[in-house]
């Protein structure tokens, strides 16, 4: 009889862990996809080795450069934050949601704005995201994307970090001195004075003008909001490399809050 009750009791041990385990989440880079307009795009999602349903957890949306366009949902992990992040997972306790833009389009043109939108949303409500400590940064045509998704969902942002970016193209940047600012400064406004920034910047950039980034901080300083510049001199196009290493970065980061 007494073994017949420990069986018992055995089986509904086993009932009650079932569905515990069918509920665990597997953590890492894990591949992701989102319908919109018909089309499906693949992306890539980030989470934390100690990732719990039992908390909000900060969101993190990382926009790739031209150089990872593409339909794989993979190469843009192998650029920029996913890098930093291999290198030390430690540093990054938070859901980070790599999207990832098809060959000839721009982050900063439709339909990628509702496509990295539509990845955050369903990134957010699967993994307990924050809404209200959720961050945007990207690099090159990702550092576009960054002050372009920034502009166009102000307050969506808690706080943005733009590498090598800009707001004009190469080829319609004015390096005179006496430049029309008001692209820059219409940007600024669009994104408003609340929401934090820290821009990064190769000193010797060929690819995305130096002064991009200048122009965007003195836009943004004149609205009297918290901006903060890192332009690393001799430095190139990658800037990303040390951006992203920056040990106070991400920690800066996940300070903000709407």
């Amino acid at each position: 009889m007494f073994t017949s009750m420990r069986m018992v009791l055995l089986w509904v041990a086993l009932i009650a862990a079932a569905p515990a385990a069918a509920e665990k989440v597997q953590t890492g880079f894990l591949d992701s996809s989102v319908v919109v307009e018909n089309h499906l795009y693949k992306y890539q999602v980030f989470v934390p080795e100690d990732w719990s349903a039992s908390k909000k957890w900060p969101v993190i949306v990382f926009l790739h450069g031209i150089g990872e366009s593409g339909d794989d949902g993979l190469i843009e992990t192998e650029v920029g934050i996913g890098s930093a992040i291999r290198r030390d997972r430690a540093r990054f306790p938070a859901i980070v949601v790599l999207p990832q833009s098809p060959k000839g389009h721009w982050w900063s043109e439709p339909p990628m704005d509702r496509v990295v939108i539509a990845a955050l949303d369903a990134a957010s409500k699967k993994y307990h995201g924050d809404s209200h400590h959720t961050y945007l940064t990207g690099l090159s045509m990702g550092g576009y994307g960054t002050w372009s998704l920034a502009a166009q969902y102000p307050g969506r942002f808690a706080a943005l970090a733009p590498v090598c970016g800009g707001v004009m193209r190469h080829k319609e940047v004015d390096m005179s001195a006496n430049a029309d600012t008001k692209p820059y400064e219409d940007m600024a406004v669009k994104i408003g004075a609340k929401t934090p920034v820290w821009i990064f910047h190769g000193g010797d950039d060929p690819v995305v003008p130096v002064i991009e980034s200048r122009r965007m901080y003195q836009a943004l300083t004149a609205l009297g909001g918290e901006v903060h510049y890192t332009e690393y001199p001799g430095v190139g196009h990658d800037s990303w490399v040390k951006a992203y290493d920056e040990p106070e970065l991400i920690s800066w980061l996940l300070s903000k809050s709407l």
